[in-house]
This record gives C-alpha cells, sequence and structure tokens, in this order.
C-alpha cells in the first residue's frame, strides 16, 4: 500500500472499514450465491411508507361517504361536527369511542374486503371503505 494511501485510511478511519466490510459482505454474497448457482443480484430495499387517509365527520355525514385503500393503509376520522359521533364497523372489527369536535379516531385497514361502517349514535351516517 503506497504511504499516501496509508496516510487516507488513517484519516478516515472507521468509517473506511465500515464501507470496505459492506464491499465485503456484498461480494461473499455474491459468491455464496455463484457457489449454489443462484442468479447473483444484490439489490437495495426500502420500505414504502404506509398511507394515510382522512375522513371528515361534519354535518351528520362521512366525508367522503367511500374510500378505496391499499392494505396497510390507515384511515384517521375527526369529528367536525358540532355534536359527537361514533365510527364503528357493522363486522365489529374497529369501534371508537364517542368523539367530541375536534378528536380523532384511527384504524389500520391490513385486510383486504370491504368494510362498512357508520355513526351508533347516528345510524343513518354510513361510509364504506374497499380495501385492496
Amino acid at each position: 500500500m503506497t504511504e499516501a494511501k496509508t496516510d487516507e485510511l488513517q484519516r478516515e478511519g472507521p468509517m473506511v472499514r465500515v464501507m470496505s466490510t459492506g464491499v465485503l459482505l456484498a461480494g461473499l454474497a455474491l459468491g455464496i450465491a455463484e457457489l449454489v448457482g443462484v442468479p447473483a443480484t444484490v439489490t437495495a430495499t426500502t420500505r414504502p411508507e404506509p398511507e394515510t387517509t382522512e375522513v371528515k365527520i361534519d354535518n351528520f355525514t362521512f366525508g367522503p361517504p367511500e374510500l378505496t385503500v391499499n392494505a396497510g393503509t390507515t384511515i384517521t376520522w375527526t369529528n367536525r361536527d358540532d355534536i359527537p359521533h361514533t365510527v364503528v364497523s357493522t363486522d365489529k372489527v374497529f369501534k371508537s369511542k364517542v368523539l367530541d369536535t375536534g378528536e380523532r379516531f384511527s384504524f389500520t385497514f391490513t385486510t383486504p374486503g370491504t368494510v362498512t361502517y357508520f355513526c351508533s349514535i347516528h345510524p343513518k351516517m354510513t361510509g364504506k371503505v374497499v380495501v385492496k
């Protein structure tokens, strides 16, 4: 190793070792994959941000009254009405407490299907979530 390269490594310290370890591990993985006959690809993966959306409760309605979302989406209902409301699924999967003005209730939809819901105080208030 040249003296200039040694000086450079000393200045960068542990970061070079960490980067070298990562390169070494990636190379090792590729070598093992080649030995066992697995296609040799290394890809970086990122987790998608969880989806969120909001339903407003106002004037005795859920708005929007129907939503289509991907599995994993969290919906937050916010009571913007002057009177209390609830959010209750007809299949009893979720049930909010009584929400006063400005209060919120959230639920994460993990299973594909259609979920209908209503306000247990005002049963004519209904909504629907379609989960893909």
